[in-house]
């Protein structure tokens, strides 16, 4: 159901809400460390017993925002973007020019950070884009770039499956969709990482824009069967500023969580005999191994932000205006009143958002992610971890839910593969 349409009535009730978690004079949870990187599951448990739905949290240094946990609270959020919208622009008065989680934040005209007619506009511009890839013509794409990195490793006795392969592979088939060439991607990819990863932000979000726009450009005198010519021709008439954060969301919602998914459904099946031995004999797809980690460990962790216009009374407490509601796409999937271990057929998670703001692009990322799982367990079925699980680093950040490395080990084999041979 939808928030309290008396939100600016704090008057009214039987009772006095809670004051705001953002608000909460009591330690936040700081979603940036190391320490909830390496274990969040943990912290979600705890988030959970101590506040409930609604948790206070730090997403940087002084930067406060509440932390959806409970499944429904966090499907309530995502379905009333009317007391929740994802307009920024208030928020961002509030925080300094150097703030870490900025670029990802900060207002841009595009779909993510837009509402009301404003999103309409570009979220049919992106759809339309993303609808005329060709899913067959993306399939064998994928293949053709995957078998091209095996063969830079498996003749090694050891690989970093997220540097030698899940990476390179989510940047490459990103830029074929987009048509863009690789010395251009390469520049956004490493411009992409800085954003994501708070490292001299400002300036990465500078070098992401200046060559989105050589791409731009180069796709206004060279059109092609891609995703940004498609956004150049489309009807809404998207100027460049605007043309720019379309493609930069696409990039920063493409490389870092596709990654992540290829990578996170990867050690799943590594380390899960069980899963293991079903997804490696058929009797399990590994589309089932990718929606076992879009519940346990989707890519994205916590986003979907939010900034309400007004006070809010949600859960019997009150959320600030101008203050980031986040919602924890892995706490509310794993919240205990709907999760119940089996997930098997089942596609209910927030991995991919709901209401207007979910994932335009679900299909052909599912469809990379799988490819990629599928081309290198065939090609190289003896995989295995080169270290235990429990020894394995993931990257703080607040939002994404990411490794390091993926060490990983294999006999070796110096006899090239010929693609054809491959289901």
């Amino acid at each position: 159901m939808p928030a309290s349409p008396h939100a600016d009535r704090p008057d009214e009730g039987h009772h006095a809400p809670r004051p705001s978690p953002a608000d909460a004079d009591t330690e936040r949870v700081k979603l940036h460390s190391a320490e909830f990187a390496a274990d969040p599951h943990r912290s979600y448990r705890a988030m959970r017993e101590r506040y409930g739905s609604l948790v206070p949290v730090e997403l940087a240094q002084g930067v406060p925002a509440t932390l959806a946990v409970g499944y429904r609270t966090g499907l309530q959020i995502l379905h009333d973007p009317d007391h929740f919208p994802a307009d920024p622009r208030a928020w961002e008065k509030t925080v300094a020019s150097d703030c870490p989680v900025l670029p990802i934040l900060q207002w841009r005209p595009n779909a993510l950070r837009s509402t009301g007619i404003e999103h309409q506009r570009y979220r049919g511009a992106n759809t339309a884009a993303i609808n005329g890839v060709d899913l067959h013509g993306l399939h064998a794409t994928v293949e053709q770039i995957a078998m091209g990195l095996i063969e830079g490793f498996r003749g090694r006795e050891s690989a970093d499956l997220v540097a030698d392969y899940a990476l390179p592979l989510a940047f490459a088939a990103i830029n074929t969709m987009l048509g863009c060439p690789p010395e251009i991607g390469q520049r956004i990819a490493v411009a992409t990482a800085g954003v994501f990863d708070g490292v001299d932000a400002e300036n990465s979000n500078l070098q992401l824009a200046e060559a989105v726009l050589e791409l731009v450009e180069l796709k206004r005198r060279e059109p092609g069967d891609d995703i940004t010519s498609r956004l150049l021709a489309h009807s809404s008439a998207l100027d460049e500023t605007e043309l720019i954060h379309q493609i930069v969301v696409l990039y920063g919602a493409g490389i870092e969580p596709l990654q992540n998914l290829i990578a996170n459904t990867l050690v799943l099946i590594l380390t899960s005999d069980q899963l293991a031995g079903h997804v490696l004999g058929g009797s399990l797809s590994t589309r089932d191994a990718l929606d076992e980690v879009l519940f346990n460990d989707p890519p994205m962790a916590n986003f979907s932000i939010t900034y309400p216009r007004q006070p809010v009374l949600l859960e019997d407490m009150w959320l600030p205006a101008h203050q980031p509601v986040v919602v924890s796409l892995a706490g509310c999937n794993n919240d205990p009143h709907i999760n119940n271990g089996d997930h098997t057929g089942n596609r209910a998670h927030l991995a991919w958002g709901a209401g207007p703001h979910a994932c335009p692009a679900r299909q052909p990322a599912y469809l990379i992610a799988q490819d990629a799982i599928d081309q290198l367990l065939d090609a190289i079925p003896e995989l295995s971890l080169a270290v235990p699980r429990s020894e394995l680093r993931w990257r703080p950040g607040p939002f994404h839910r990411a490794l390091t490395t993926l060490p990983v080990r294999y006999p070796p084999d110096t006899t090239p593969v010929d693609p054809q041979s491959l289901p």
